[in-house]
């Protein structure tokens, strides 16, 4: 995977965005997602409630860190899921429920600054990640 930035600078550089600059700034993040292989797109990992299509799908690393690779058929979908990924991304289970993954968002204000559409499948990604990391806890 391209490293993310932190997601401290991007929060930085989103703020002093006007609307237009932060859907650019989400499809850039988009696209330093880890491409996810085709074959795992499946309906096992498609989250349920987004309104593009989103797929996630976890591993585990050796040292028992959590790795999601997760792609969306829709650009600005992927840089949302980018910032989701980036409050977790790479870490031990228990870390991850312990994480305010909606705390660390809230800066975003993504309910705000993107249609409905856009953002009603955020919960149910979050509980998929959270399902995940409590399964491996």
């Amino acid at each position: 995977m391209t490293s993310l930035p932190r997601l401290d600078d991007i929060r930085d550089e989103y703020e002093f965005l006007d609307a237009d600059d932060r859907y650019r700034l989400l499809i850039d993040l988009g696209r330093t997602l880890e491409p996810m292989p085709d074959p795992l797109k499946t309906d096992a990992t498609l989250v349920r409630g987004c309104s593009a299509s989103v797929w996630v799908y976890p591993t585990r690393a050796d040292t028992g860190a959590l790795h999601f690779l997760a792609d969306s058929n829709a650009a600005i979908t992927k840089g949302i899921i980018a910032l989701v990924l980036e409050t977790v991304q790479d870490q031990a289970p228990g870390a991850i429920l312990a994480t305010d993954i909606e705390g660390l968002l809230a800066p975003f204000d993504l309910k705000n600054q993107l249609s409905s559409n856009r953002t009603q499948g955020i919960p149910n990604m979050i509980a998929l990640i959270r399902e995940t990391a409590s399964r491996y806890a």
